[in-house]
Protein backbone atom coordinates (compact mmCIF):
# COMPACT_ATOMS: atom_id res chain seq x y z
CA UNK A 1 0.00 0.00 0.00
CA UNK A 2 1.42 3.34 -1.02
CA UNK A 3 1.98 5.85 1.75
CA UNK A 4 1.89 9.59 1.18
CA UNK A 5 3.61 11.86 3.68
CA UNK A 6 3.20 15.61 3.68
CA UNK A 7 5.73 17.61 5.66
CA UNK A 8 4.94 21.27 6.20
CA UNK A 9 7.69 23.72 7.02
CA UNK A 10 6.17 25.87 9.75
CA UNK A 11 8.72 28.64 9.61
CA UNK A 12 9.50 28.66 5.90
CA UNK A 13 5.90 28.02 4.71
CA UNK A 14 6.78 25.25 2.27
CA UNK A 15 5.26 21.82 1.75
CA UNK A 16 7.10 18.60 0.95
CA UNK A 17 5.04 15.63 -0.28
CA UNK A 18 6.65 12.18 -0.41
CA UNK A 19 5.19 8.94 -1.81
CA UNK A 20 6.69 5.59 -0.88
CA UNK A 21 5.78 1.89 -0.74
CA UNK A 22 8.34 1.12 1.96
CA UNK A 23 7.12 1.32 5.59
CA UNK A 24 10.68 1.83 6.87
CA UNK A 25 11.17 4.72 4.48
CA UNK A 26 7.85 6.18 5.55
CA UNK A 27 8.82 6.02 9.23
CA UNK A 28 12.16 7.60 8.37
CA UNK A 29 10.48 10.56 6.70
CA UNK A 30 7.99 10.89 9.56
CA UNK A 31 10.94 11.04 11.97
CA UNK A 32 12.60 13.59 9.70
CA UNK A 33 9.46 15.72 9.84
CA UNK A 34 9.76 15.75 13.64
CA UNK A 35 13.35 17.04 13.34
CA UNK A 36 12.23 19.69 10.86
CA UNK A 37 9.51 20.88 13.22
CA UNK A 38 11.97 21.13 16.13
CA UNK A 39 14.47 23.03 13.99
CA UNK A 40 11.87 25.49 12.78
CA UNK A 41 10.57 26.06 16.30
CA UNK A 42 14.14 26.83 17.39
CA UNK A 43 14.50 29.23 14.46
CA UNK A 44 11.32 31.04 15.54
CA UNK A 45 12.67 31.36 19.08
CA UNK A 46 16.05 32.67 17.91
CA UNK A 47 14.36 35.16 15.61
CA UNK A 48 12.23 36.45 18.49
CA UNK A 49 15.29 36.78 20.77
CA UNK A 50 17.88 38.25 18.40
CA UNK A 51 15.53 40.05 16.00
CA UNK A 52 17.47 41.43 13.02
CA UNK A 53 20.72 39.90 14.27
CA UNK A 54 19.34 36.47 13.33
CA UNK A 55 19.53 35.56 9.65
CA UNK A 56 18.44 32.47 7.74
CA UNK A 57 21.07 31.94 5.07
CA UNK A 58 19.55 28.74 3.74
CA UNK A 59 15.83 27.99 3.96
CA UNK A 60 16.17 24.49 2.50
CA UNK A 61 17.66 21.53 4.29
CA UNK A 62 20.23 21.47 5.64
CA UNK A 63 19.35 24.88 7.09
CA UNK A 64 22.01 27.48 7.76
CA UNK A 65 21.59 30.19 10.38
CA UNK A 66 23.71 33.19 11.29
CA UNK A 67 23.60 35.25 14.49
CA UNK A 68 25.49 38.51 14.91
CA UNK A 69 26.92 38.71 18.43
CA UNK A 70 28.26 41.82 20.19
CA UNK A 71 29.30 42.49 23.81
CA UNK A 72 26.78 45.34 24.29
CA UNK A 73 23.36 45.30 22.65
CA UNK A 74 22.52 48.81 21.48
CA UNK A 75 19.30 47.94 19.66
CA UNK A 76 18.93 49.59 16.27
CA UNK A 77 21.44 52.36 17.04
CA UNK A 78 24.25 51.35 14.69
CA UNK A 79 26.51 54.28 15.60
CA UNK A 80 26.28 53.47 19.32
CA UNK A 81 26.90 49.81 18.55
CA UNK A 82 29.99 50.64 16.54
CA UNK A 83 31.47 52.92 19.21
CA UNK A 84 30.63 50.73 22.23
CA UNK A 85 31.67 47.38 20.84
CA UNK A 86 35.31 46.80 19.92
CA UNK A 87 34.76 43.17 18.99
CA UNK A 88 32.02 41.51 16.92
CA UNK A 89 31.44 38.10 15.35
CA UNK A 90 28.92 36.11 13.38
CA UNK A 91 28.08 32.66 14.73
CA UNK A 92 27.25 30.46 11.74
CA UNK A 93 25.36 27.21 12.35
CA UNK A 94 24.82 24.53 9.71
CA UNK A 95 21.92 22.36 10.90
CA UNK A 96 22.10 18.63 10.07
CA UNK A 97 18.92 16.78 9.09
CA UNK A 98 18.76 14.85 12.38
CA UNK A 99 19.62 17.78 14.68
CA UNK A 100 19.06 18.12 17.62
CA UNK A 101 18.22 14.55 18.63
CA UNK A 102 21.18 12.81 16.96
CA UNK A 103 23.70 15.20 15.47
CA UNK A 104 25.36 18.39 16.71
CA UNK A 105 25.23 21.63 14.72
CA UNK A 106 28.26 22.41 12.58
CA UNK A 107 29.56 25.72 13.93
CA UNK A 108 31.83 28.41 12.57
CA UNK A 109 32.92 31.89 13.69
CA UNK A 110 33.18 34.83 11.30
CA UNK A 111 35.15 37.79 12.65
CA UNK A 112 33.43 41.13 12.04
CA UNK A 113 35.59 43.39 14.16
CA UNK A 114 38.59 43.50 16.48
CA UNK A 115 39.63 39.84 16.78
CA UNK A 116 42.61 37.81 15.63
CA UNK A 117 42.66 34.32 14.10
CA UNK A 118 43.81 33.00 17.51
CA UNK A 119 40.75 34.57 19.10
CA UNK A 120 38.56 32.93 16.48
CA UNK A 121 40.02 29.51 17.29
CA UNK A 122 39.43 30.06 21.00
CA UNK A 123 35.84 31.14 20.43
CA UNK A 124 35.15 28.22 18.10
CA UNK A 125 36.48 25.81 20.71
CA UNK A 126 34.19 27.30 23.38
CA UNK A 127 31.21 27.17 21.03
CA UNK A 128 31.73 23.51 20.12
CA UNK A 129 32.22 22.52 23.78
CA UNK A 130 28.93 24.20 24.71
CA UNK A 131 27.12 22.48 21.82
CA UNK A 132 28.45 19.11 23.01
CA UNK A 133 27.27 19.88 26.54
CA UNK A 134 23.73 20.40 25.16
CA UNK A 135 23.70 17.33 22.94
CA UNK A 136 20.21 16.00 22.22
CA UNK A 137 18.42 19.33 22.64
CA UNK A 138 18.37 22.77 20.95
CA UNK A 139 21.79 24.29 21.65
CA UNK A 140 22.21 27.40 19.51
CA UNK A 141 21.03 29.89 22.15
CA UNK A 142 23.34 28.39 24.79
CA UNK A 143 26.25 28.61 22.35
CA UNK A 144 25.43 32.25 21.60
CA UNK A 145 25.45 33.07 25.32
CA UNK A 146 28.91 31.53 25.81
CA UNK A 147 30.33 33.43 22.83
CA UNK A 148 28.71 36.70 23.92
CA UNK A 149 30.11 36.38 27.45
CA UNK A 150 33.61 35.89 26.03
CA UNK A 151 33.17 38.97 23.86
CA UNK A 152 31.99 40.99 26.87
CA UNK A 153 35.07 39.94 28.86
CA UNK A 154 37.37 40.88 25.97
CA UNK A 155 35.69 44.03 24.69
CA UNK A 156 38.94 45.95 24.23
CA UNK A 157 40.74 47.53 21.30
CA UNK A 158 43.76 45.97 19.66
CA UNK A 159 42.96 42.28 19.85
CA UNK A 160 43.32 42.08 16.07
CA UNK A 161 46.83 43.57 16.19
CA UNK A 162 49.16 40.75 15.13
CA UNK A 163 52.40 42.56 15.96
CA UNK A 164 54.81 41.05 18.46
CA UNK A 165 54.39 43.95 20.84
CA UNK A 166 50.59 43.66 20.84
CA UNK A 167 50.78 39.94 21.45
CA UNK A 168 53.14 40.47 24.38
CA UNK A 169 50.82 43.09 25.86
CA UNK A 170 47.82 40.81 25.51
CA UNK A 171 49.66 37.95 27.17
CA UNK A 172 50.76 40.21 30.03
CA UNK A 173 47.20 41.46 30.47
CA UNK A 174 45.84 37.91 30.42
CA UNK A 175 48.42 36.91 33.04
CA UNK A 176 47.34 39.84 35.22
CA UNK A 177 43.70 38.85 34.84
CA UNK A 178 44.42 35.27 35.83
CA UNK A 179 46.52 36.42 38.77
CA UNK A 180 43.73 38.70 39.98
CA UNK A 181 41.23 35.88 39.61
CA UNK A 182 43.48 33.52 41.58
CA UNK A 183 43.92 36.16 44.32
CA UNK A 184 40.17 36.61 44.51
CA UNK A 185 39.66 32.87 44.86
CA UNK A 186 42.38 32.74 47.55
CA UNK A 187 40.71 35.52 49.53
CA UNK A 188 37.38 33.78 49.25
CA UNK A 189 38.89 30.51 50.49
CA UNK A 190 40.68 32.37 53.28
CA UNK A 191 37.39 33.94 54.35
CA UNK A 192 35.79 30.51 54.42
CA UNK A 193 38.63 29.09 56.52
CA UNK A 194 38.25 31.91 59.02
CA UNK A 195 34.55 31.28 59.42
CA UNK A 196 33.19 29.51 62.44
CA UNK A 197 31.78 26.03 62.07
CA UNK A 198 28.22 27.38 62.25
CA UNK A 199 28.95 29.98 59.55
CA UNK A 200 30.50 27.35 57.29
CA UNK A 201 27.47 25.13 57.78
CA UNK A 202 25.15 28.03 56.92
CA UNK A 203 27.20 28.80 53.81
CA UNK A 204 27.04 25.16 52.76
CA UNK A 205 23.27 25.15 53.24
CA UNK A 206 22.89 28.26 51.09
CA UNK A 207 25.07 26.72 48.41
CA UNK A 208 23.03 23.52 48.41
CA UNK A 209 19.83 25.55 48.17
CA UNK A 210 21.20 27.51 45.22
CA UNK A 211 22.52 24.46 43.40
CA UNK A 212 19.72 22.11 44.39
CA UNK A 213 19.98 18.47 45.39
CA UNK A 214 20.70 16.07 42.52
CA UNK A 215 18.23 13.19 42.42
CA UNK A 216 19.86 9.78 42.27
CA UNK A 217 18.37 6.32 42.69
CA UNK A 218 19.84 6.12 46.18
CA UNK A 219 18.58 9.55 47.28
CA UNK A 220 15.14 8.91 45.81
CA UNK A 221 14.87 5.52 47.55
CA UNK A 222 15.86 7.11 50.85
CA UNK A 223 13.30 9.88 50.41
CA UNK A 224 10.59 7.42 49.37
CA UNK A 225 11.15 5.19 52.40
CA UNK A 226 11.05 8.19 54.70
CA UNK A 227 7.90 9.49 53.01
CA UNK A 228 6.13 6.12 53.32
CA UNK A 229 7.11 5.87 56.99
CA UNK A 230 5.74 9.36 57.67
CA UNK A 231 2.48 8.56 55.88
CA UNK A 232 2.10 5.30 57.83
CA UNK A 233 2.72 7.13 61.10
CA UNK A 234 0.17 9.76 60.14
CA UNK A 235 -2.35 7.06 59.25
CA UNK A 236 -1.84 5.38 62.63
CA UNK A 237 -2.34 8.70 64.40
CA UNK A 238 -5.57 9.33 62.50
CA UNK A 239 -6.79 5.78 63.30
CA UNK A 240 -5.98 6.33 66.98
CA UNK A 241 -7.81 9.65 66.97
CA UNK A 242 -10.90 8.00 65.47
CA UNK A 243 -10.78 5.22 68.10
CA UNK A 244 -10.47 7.80 70.87
CA UNK A 245 -13.44 9.70 69.48
CA UNK A 246 -15.53 6.52 69.46
CA UNK A 247 -14.58 5.78 73.07
CA UNK A 248 -15.47 9.31 74.10
CA UNK A 249 -18.87 9.03 72.41
CA UNK A 250 -19.58 5.74 74.20
CA UNK A 251 -18.55 7.25 77.54
CA UNK A 252 -20.82 10.24 77.01
CA UNK A 253 -23.74 7.98 76.08
CA UNK A 254 -23.13 5.80 79.13
CA UNK A 255 -23.09 8.82 81.43
CA UNK A 256 -26.17 10.41 79.87
CA UNK A 257 -29.25 10.46 82.21
CA UNK A 258 -32.54 8.94 81.22
CA UNK A 259 -35.74 10.97 80.97
CA UNK A 260 -37.02 9.38 84.18
CA UNK A 261 -33.86 10.46 86.04
CA UNK A 262 -34.03 14.02 84.71
CA UNK A 263 -37.75 14.31 85.65
CA UNK A 264 -37.11 12.83 89.08
CA UNK A 265 -34.43 15.43 89.79
CA UNK A 266 -36.87 18.25 89.06
CA UNK A 267 -40.05 16.91 90.81
CA UNK A 268 -38.66 14.54 93.39
CA UNK A 269 -37.77 10.92 93.15
CA UNK A 270 -40.71 8.64 92.38
CA UNK A 271 -41.39 5.87 94.90
CA UNK A 272 -43.38 3.33 92.98
CA UNK A 273 -44.25 1.34 96.07
CA UNK A 274 -45.79 4.42 97.75
CA UNK A 275 -47.72 5.24 94.60
CA UNK A 276 -49.19 1.75 94.42
CA UNK A 277 -50.12 1.83 98.12
CA UNK A 278 -51.87 5.22 97.69
CA UNK A 279 -53.86 3.92 94.73
CA UNK A 280 -54.98 0.87 96.69
CA UNK A 281 -56.04 3.06 99.65
CA UNK A 282 -58.15 5.25 97.40
CA UNK A 283 -59.86 2.18 96.02
CA UNK A 284 -60.71 0.98 99.51
CA UNK A 285 -62.22 4.35 100.48
CA UNK A 286 -64.63 4.26 97.57
CA UNK A 287 -65.91 0.86 98.68
CA UNK A 288 -67.57 -1.92 96.76
CA UNK A 289 -70.02 -1.08 94.01
CA UNK A 290 -73.38 -2.91 94.03
CA UNK A 291 -73.55 -4.22 90.50
CA UNK A 292 -77.17 -5.51 90.98
CA UNK A 293 -78.39 -1.93 90.81
CA UNK A 294 -77.41 -1.88 87.17
CA UNK A 295 -78.68 -5.37 86.26
CA UNK A 296 -82.44 -4.65 86.79
CA UNK A 297 -83.95 -3.30 83.54
CA UNK A 298 -87.61 -3.32 84.80
CA UNK A 299 -87.39 0.17 86.30
CA UNK A 300 -86.32 1.47 82.98
CA UNK A 301 -89.38 0.04 81.19
CA UNK A 302 -91.68 2.54 82.98
CA UNK A 303 -89.91 5.42 81.37
CA UNK A 304 -91.70 6.78 78.25
CA UNK A 305 -88.91 7.86 75.92
CA UNK A 306 -91.38 8.35 72.96
CA UNK A 307 -93.78 10.82 74.66
CA UNK A 308 -91.99 13.87 73.35
CA UNK A 309 -92.07 12.56 69.82
CA UNK A 310 -95.83 11.81 70.06
CA UNK A 311 -96.56 15.35 71.30
CA UNK A 312 -94.68 16.79 68.36
CA UNK A 313 -96.71 14.68 65.92
CA UNK A 314 -100.04 15.83 67.41
CA UNK A 315 -99.06 19.48 67.09
CA UNK A 316 -98.23 18.97 63.44
CA UNK A 317 -101.65 17.36 62.78
CA UNK A 318 -103.55 20.23 64.42
CA UNK A 319 -101.84 22.77 62.27
CA UNK A 320 -103.01 21.19 59.03
CA UNK A 321 -106.22 22.64 57.45
CA UNK A 322 -109.11 20.32 56.76
CA UNK A 323 -109.86 19.37 53.17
Amino acid sequence: MQTMIQIQHLYYSKDLTIETNNTTTANKYIKMSDHIEEQEMEAEALSAIFDTAFTIRSSTQPFQWSIKLVPIDCGDDLEEEESSNHVMVNLVANIPLDYPEVSLPELDIEILKGLSPENRKELLKLAREEATANEGMPAIFAVCEVVREWLADNNVKGLDDASMHAQMMRKAKEAERKEAQAAQQFEAQKTIDEMTEAEQEELAVRKRRAEGTPVTEESFTSWWNKFCAEMEEKKEEETGDIANEEKEKKRIMAERKTGFEIFSEKSGVFNLEKLEAAAEEMENEVGDVDEELFDDDEDLDDLDFDSDEDDDDEEDDSDEEPD
